[in-house]
């Protein structure tokens, strides 16, 4: 995938989960004989896939979250999401 569409709704398929360790105090992205450990930019994006919001939802979200330009937090959010849907982390609808 080299870019989502404004419409499309990001989110994490099933059996794919968000979890806080708090031995380790850091966001981990959980799939079965998968962990991706997060920093907090990542982890602040996956929070804001909720399954509704559409790519340009979870970019208003961000920028309005962080006061920060879209054009910029649109570029970061697309990057990231791109490379956790080709390790089949993050599915598109």
């Amino acid at each position: 995938m080299t870019a989502i569409q404004n419409n499309r709704v990001p989110h994490l398929p099933r059996g794919v989960r968000l979890r806080r360790c708090k031995v380790r105090k850091a966001w981990f992205l959980l799939a079965p004989e998968r962990a991706v450990r997060l920093d907090d930019i990542g982890a602040h994006i996956l929070q804001s896939l909720d399954g509704e919001r559409d790519f340009a939802g979870v970019v208003a979200h961000l920028a309005a979250q962080f006061d920060a330009p879209r054009e910029q937090i649109a570029k970061d959010v697309e990057g990231f999401l791109s490379g956790m849907h080709a390790r089949r982390m993050v599915e598109v609808k």
